[in-house]
């Protein structure tokens, strides 16, 4: 399994410097963001390859703001050119997955029309996914959306498409779910993996071990007998006292958690 870490959770005062920072501290590949140009893309590949590290993964930057589940068909405009920028700069960087929430429930959106929306958007977009050879994959959010991990599976499973998988969010599921029984009902379906760490007792985010009450041996346990066998990938703040330290202590952390020594 590879240690990956969001850009955003490296401290510097520029790509470069993270980057370094990331290899340095024993990471494998890092997810970026969405770059709007093609000569972005190629610089930030460049930076990449420079320092040996592998560009894993893209996140999406429009999910939440214009989710693709919006009544207004002009925000799901939006939603879905910012998929095909996402899909173009995975393509340049050599990532093989985009990270998408694909829809948010609200007060003026149902749970049902945050299905079909987000479904009947998801398919514009399966061709592109394919014709690059990336996937889509769909993330665990707050988004009061997908609450089970049957529904999880039933919701990918309806675009018999291998260009649409799920990006499971450890951390994320702990409020209301245990991530090892998530993992197994999703099984194959598992493209991607972020964690961060959750305290169940407080409700609140932690860092990967200290103070968190996720029961890391079964997690991994769990991804094993799926056969997972691809990134691992932090998400957490940047560490506020010792930034660089953070980062150490993160990809140590993770060290740990994969080898089952948590």
């Amino acid at each position: 399994m590879k240690k990956g870490i969001c850009i955003g959770s490296l401290p510097g005062d520029s790509t470069d410097a993270r980057f370094k920072l990331a290899k340095k501290a024993g990471f494998d590949g890092v997810e970026i963001g969405t770059l709007k140009t093609e000569k972005e893309r190629v610089e930030i590949k460049q930076l990449a390859t420079d320092n040996g590290i592998e560009l894993c993964s893209v996140m999406n930057g429009k999910h939440w703001s214009h989710p693709l589940s919006d009544a207004d068909a002009a925000v799901r405009e939006v939603s879905h050119h910012a998929m095909l920028d996402s899909l173009a700069t995975a393509e340049t960087i050599g990532a093989d997955t985009v990270l998408l929430v694909c829809a948010v429930v609200n007060q003026k959106t149902t749970y049902e029309e945050a299905y079909q929306r987000s479904q009947e958007e998801i398919r514009k977009l399966i061709p592109t996914a394919k014709e690059k050879g990336l996937t889509i994959a769909i993330e665990n959010v707050w988004n009061k959306f997908l609450l089970s991990p049957m529904e999880f599976a039933r919701y990918l499973d309806e675009f018999e498409s291998d260009a649409v998988s799920a990006y499971f969010d450890v951390g994320n599921i702990v409020a209301y779910g245990f991530p090892q029984h998530w993992i197994r009902s999703l099984g194959s379906r598992i493209s991607k993996v972020h964690v961060k760490g959750f305290n169940a007792n407080e409700h609140m985010f932690t860092y990967l071990i200290e103070e968190c009450t996720i029961d890391w041996n079964a997690v991994m346990t769990a991804l094993n007998d799926v056969g997972y066998d691809d990134y691992m990938t932090a998400e957490l703040p940047v560490g506020a006292d010792d930034p660089e330290g953070t980062v150490h202590q993160i990809s140590e952390d993770m060290g740990k958690i994969i080898a089952g020594e948590v």
